[in-house]
């Protein structure tokens, strides 16, 4: 069989469902084009797709099975729903011609666990939840497994999850330094060295923000549940310049009703003993100190300028001053391997950190691996996949509960990235974005808020990304503040 595809679709609107199917193709082969003008292309195995859509069913023929019919009953005729159905048919063919089941059938999205809170909260009932996915969404056992564990396991560890959005919020501070960029990074992340001019500015704007932020907050009532320092890496920072950043938060909140702060500290090379004292200073419970790999040649690959042995120091360091330490691992980095992954798995077994966070390489566009794709080789789709079970198997053994998963456009082999903890280490935060159930104020460099409303719409505001546009970021955050006065 041919390796490329090019589908003859006919029955549909290619400006309403064209992105929907190459998002879904991509589960299944790499490259493959929809034509909707009927247009055989030479060198390719073309495949017809022929939808047909009345008030009753959605039913599609397909030539390369010579009597293939498929029908799916609509039950509410909106655009929703019959994006739905129509995806659901395109999963259910290419199952058969590619002799794969999606794992994640029709779902596209990054959030696949929200859905599960969606539909328990709709139905008040797991076994009901699990059938719709099934049948609905064609969602596999081994997904539906996953999302039920995780989804109870964020129901223990935040009891009123579904309440936090009543008078309360959280807080994200971007701030956009780093010692370098890495690879596969489209984080607003700069050059600390060449940016040190600017942090005078950036901080007074940054301060400048939370004051207005605050005021806001205030007026409406508005307490804090969780606060979370990224970017970047907010560690880049000096010392002094860390705690003037601490300390300007904890004036503004009531710390009684705090619930958890955490700090990226995911460079190594960031953490010292002066920046873990202010940390421990102001009660943070929660840092990244971040391997992506234990293999030295990997890590100078992708950009990063520590070392494995300065991961493990920095993280002995660190244990002495922080109660609950994440590690991250990038599962398919350029000339990573099965041996790759098990050794940064043994490294992870003598060092037991309270939470792993296990990412799948993403392409993202405008990564700097992505477009040099060819000084990047990485694993196959088959051996990524087997390189994520690996993992999944070691948590299991080493008592790693998954507490949140999501997934990314690009993402390689089509995986899931998956944040898991050891019991009673669970990070709120993650859980509260992830979920979307509650409303996260953005304040920094590169921050974007998502304001709730009471009827659970979302309104996403921006800030500028680079330093030099955030230190001039005045007529925009009166769009952020009135939203805010409005709808909190």
């Amino acid at each position: 069989m041919k390796n490329n595809y090019n589908f003859l679709v006919s029955g549909i609107s290619e400006e309403i469902y064209d992105l929907t199917l190459k998002h879904l193709a991509q589960q299944y082969v790499q490259g493959a084009t929809f034509c909707y003008n009927f247009e055989r292309k030479e060198d390719v195995l073309n495949i017809s797709l022929e939808f047909e859509i009345n008030d009753e069913f959605v039913g599609l023929k397909c030539d390369f099975y010579d009597d293939y019919e498929s029908k799916s009953i609509i039950k509410n005729k909106n655009r929703k729903e019959l994006k739905r159905i129509v995806s659901k048919e395109i999963v259910k063919l290419f199952n058969k011609i590619f002799n794969y089941e999606a794992p994640w059938g029709v779902l596209t999205g990054i959030r696949p666990t929200k859905l599960f809170h969606m539909l328990y909260n709709q139905y008040r009932d797991i076994e009901t939840v699990r059938n719709i996915l099934k049948d609905d969404y064609l969602v596999t056992l081994p997904s539906i497994n996953i999302l039920e564990s995780i989804f109870k396991t964020q129901i223990e560890a935040i009891p009123d999850v579904y309440n936090l959005n009543n008078d309360e919020v959280s807080i994200y501070i971007g701030i956009p330094f780093c010692p370098t960029k890495c690879a596969y990074c489209t984080f607003p992340a700069y050059q600390i060295k060449k940016n040190d001019s600017r942090m005078e500015s950036f901080l007074d704007m940054l301060f400048k923000e939370i004051d207005l932020v605050f005021d806001v907050l205030i007026k409406k009532g508005k307490e804090v549940t969780t606060i979370y320092l990224g970017g970047g890496t907010p560690t880049s920072l000096s010392a002094i310049d860390l705690e003037k950043v601490l300390q300007k938060i904890y004036s503004k909140i009531n710390s009684n009703k705090l619930r958890e702060i955490t700090v990226e500290a995911g460079r190594p090379d960031t953490i010292d003993i002066e920046k873990l004292e202010v940390l421990k200073k102001y009660n943070v419970n929660r840092i990244s100190v971040n391997p992506q790999s234990f293999n030295n040649n990997t890590l100078r690959a992708i950009g990063r300028i520590h070392s494995v042995e300065e991961t493990i120091d920095k993280y002995y360091l660190s244990r002495d001053y922080i109660d609950t330490i994440n590690m991250d691992m990038i599962v398919g980095l350029p000339g990573e391997t099965k041996i790759d992954i098990e050794n940064t798995l043994e490294n992870f077994g003598n060092l037991i950190p309270d939470n792993i966070t296990v990412h799948a390489l993403s392409f993202k566009r405008a990564s700097h691996m992505t477009k040099n794709r060819t000084k990047y080789p990485v694993a196959t789709g088959n051996e990524a996949e087997e390189m994520l079970d690996i993992t999944k198997k070691w948590m299991k053994d080493n008592d790693y509960i998954p507490y949140y998963l999501y997934r990314q456009k690009n993402i390689l082999a089509n995986m899931e990235n998956i944040g898991y903890s050891k019991k009673g280490h669970i990070n709120l935060y993650n859980i509260i974005i992830m979920e979307e159930v509650q409303t996260i104020i953005g304040i920094g460099c590169g921050a974007s808020s998502k304001i709730i409303t009471k009827d659970n719409k979302i309104h996403n505001v921006l800030n500028p990304k680079d330093p030099v546009s955030y230190s001039n970021y005045t007529e925009q955050i009166d769009k952020k503040l009135n939203i805010m006065l409005e709808y909190l």
